[in-house]
């Protein structure tokens, strides 16, 4: 793992849609917009992001065996594949970088099979119910432990 490496920002299915899919759940910013404050909190810390989205898990999956040795950190909001992908799960343990989980709605409040996740166990933390902010929250806390 390379010392004060890139950090990888990962997005699941669905999340190139932010910004016209449900605005009164997932906000107005867009994934650029999310990309962007990612490598603006990045920097404050003299540290770079890697951003990469798919709406296919294999993709997803391949992204992920890429960064092993390559990154030194992983954001991930897994989209709804949170909750059915145990290939993601077992994939991000493949770096064996720290994880941080994202969502922007508090998935918590929402449907009961949004409650469950298969990366939660694996993250070294959880942000959710922040909105776009909680992208921020991740790259501060990694750059704070990588």
């Amino acid at each position: 793992m390379p010392e004060k490496g890139p950090i990888l920002v990962l997005n699941g299915p669905n999340l190139n849609m932010l910004g016209t899919r449900q605005p009164e759940v997932y906000g107005r910013e867009t994934l650029s917009d999310v990309v962007e404050l990612c490598k603006d909190a990045a920097a404050r810390h003299g540290r770079e992001i890697e951003s990469f989205q798919s709406n296919s898990e294999g993709a997803l999956i391949d992204r992920i065996h890429q960064a092993r040795g390559a990154v030194s950190a992983i954001v991930i909001n897994p989209g709804g594949l949170t909750h059915t992908s145990v290939a993601l799960r077992d994939a991000l343990v493949i770096p064996e970088v720290p994880i941080i989980e994202v969502h922007i709605s508090n998935v918590h409040a929402r449907e009961e099979f949004r409650h469950r996740s298969f990366v939660s166990a694996i993250a070294s933390g959880v942000v959710c119910g922040l909105g776009v902010y909680g992208y921020v929250a991740a790259i501060e806390r990694l750059a704070q432990i990588t």
